[in-house]
């Protein structure tokens, strides 16, 4: 026990570190998700064949992969980015392109007569998506938006690729120097707690939406 309180500040601190990398990851993936959704409902091809591909390469390549090019790669043709800038750059394009495609199937889900109430009522574009398409589409994909959001939380520990000091490094760094598994058992139970939190609040916001019904 004795063991456990000395480093449990050193790994409270990485958790920190996670919990920033997962806030700031999260308030700018899911936008821009919806952004990239509702952008792919335009009748251009140009611009659908771009978005096509973006989220293509996002999906199709490791994450791990991704977080590698953004930091070691680019500075061999002159793009240098720091640590966390560069983590979290390849964690919301990663990020956004999976809610991309989960708020555009929620988005096709919308039954066309939606569209032709909000002309009966007078509703300009703007009013139509928040107002008729954004309530229902949220209800719809809550439950996929839910589970990227606990993959976010296992999937944060990959920045320690890049240094970054979050929970995982911190946990590593003390298994390596006293030479015991306790740290990562630690480690692993901070993680359990964060998703069971995440997990709760994905309970009671899904309740709060029934009324959609």
């Amino acid at each position: 026990m004795q063991y456990i309180l000395e480093i449990l500040p050193s790994l409270l601190n990485g958790s920190l570190v996670t919990l920033q990398v997962f806030c700031i990851v999260l308030v700018l993936s899911i936008p821009l998700g919806i952004l990239l959704a509702f952008l792919m409902q335009i009748h251009f091809k140009p611009l659908h064949w771009l978005l096509n591909v973006y989220i293509w390469v996002m999906r199709g390549t490791p994450l791990l992969l991704q977080l590698i090019f953004f930091y070691y790669v680019l500075p061999n043709i002159g793009i240098v980015i720091d640590r966390m800038p560069a983590a979290i750059l390849a964690f919301v394009l990663n990020y956004a392109a999976y809610f991309a495609e989960i708020f555009r199937g929620g988005i096709e889900s919308i039954p066309k007569g939606q569209y032709e109430a909000a002309k009966v009522l007078k509703f300009n574009q703007t009013q139509t998506i928040y107002y008729i398409i954004l309530p229902q589409v949220v209800k719809i994909v809550l439950p996929s938006v839910f589970n990227e959001i606990i993959n976010l939380v296992k999937d944060s520990s990959l920045v320690y690729v890049l240094g970054v000091g979050d929970l995982l490094l911190a946990s590593k760094t003390a298994a390596n120097r006293d030479a015991t598994l306790v740290p990562m058992f630690i480690a692993g139970a901070i993680y359990l707690v964060l998703i069971g939190g995440v997990t709760i609040l994905s309970k009671q916001i899904e309740k709060r939406f029934n009324y959609y019904k």
